[in-house]
């Protein structure tokens, strides 16, 4: 999670041009259960949850927390951004600092979403919390990821090995004054 400090959760939707970014509702509950149950959006993390596990264990409000953004379209969740705070069991390089995560239905995919949801909640985070540097981590072999990353202003820290594959980390520093 994201420590906010005095910011108010969730704020008022932030409005692109073609989506939403807002607090996970109930409504949205199918779809977080088949965002985690794709194979193609798990690819690179480690793989699906069982579809069965999933409706048992899910909130009727999955995804509520601080940080937590659904990713709306013509009034239907896409995806998901994430901002939460690196903890000691990331890489040193990004302890402490706000890791950007996102998911996407595979249907979503090629249409630029993940860049103008992702791109919306930094400037989001910018505003509220400026200074802060935000850090990414993605499989080296996610090409996609890879794009979107430099896309997104995101610069190598480091490559390493973790769950029998290679990795790449990087930051975006704040924005200047």
């Amino acid at each position: 999670m994201i420590d906010l400090g005095p910011v108010a959760w969730p704020p008022a939707p932030i409005r692109t041009e073609r989506l939403v970014l807002r607090e996970p509702e109930a409504r949205d509950r199918a779809a977080f259960i088949e965002l985690y149950a794709s194979p193609e959006v798990h690819t690179y993390l480690g793989g699906p949850r069982p579809r069965d596990e999933l409706e048992r264990e899910m909130p009727e409000v999955p995804g509520l927390r601080t940080g937590s953004f659904v990713v709306d379209l013509d009034g239907a969740m896409i995806g998901q951004v994430l901002l939460r705070r690196a903890t000691e069991h990331r890489r040193p390089a990004a302890v402490g600092k706000v890791d950007l995560g996102y998911l996407f239905l595979p249907r979503a995919w090629g249409f630029g979403y993940a860049s103008e949801a992702c791109a919306a909640a930094l400037d989001w985070l910018d505003g509220v919390l400026p200074g802060e540097s935000v850090v990414l981590a993605t499989q080296t072999a996610n090409a996609g990821s890879m794009r979107l990353a430099a896309k997104l202003g995101f610069i190598e820290v480091e490559r390493f090995r973790a769950w029998d594959a290679d990795q790449w980390l990087g930051r975006r520093a704040p924005l200047a004054d």
